[in-house]
């Protein structure tokens, strides 16, 4: 997932994911970070996010 993004795409994810923990979503990996946005983005780095990117008509 991490190689196929745009930044806006990217960007978009990370910050879904986040308020996703902000608000006491299970954390997917194993992280010493106690930030939302940081836990999100080593997420989003270890490629376990179980997001979907839909572009244009498929």
């Amino acid at each position: 997932m991490a190689g196929q993004d745009n930044r806006y795409e990217k960007a978009r994810i990370i910050g879904a994911r986040a308020l996703q923990v902000a608000y006491g979503a299970p954390v997917l990996i194993d992280t010493d970070q106690t930030q939302p946005i940081l836990i999100a983005a080593e997420e989003y780095d270890a490629g376990v996010l179980p997001f979907t990117v839909r572009r244009g008509e498929q």
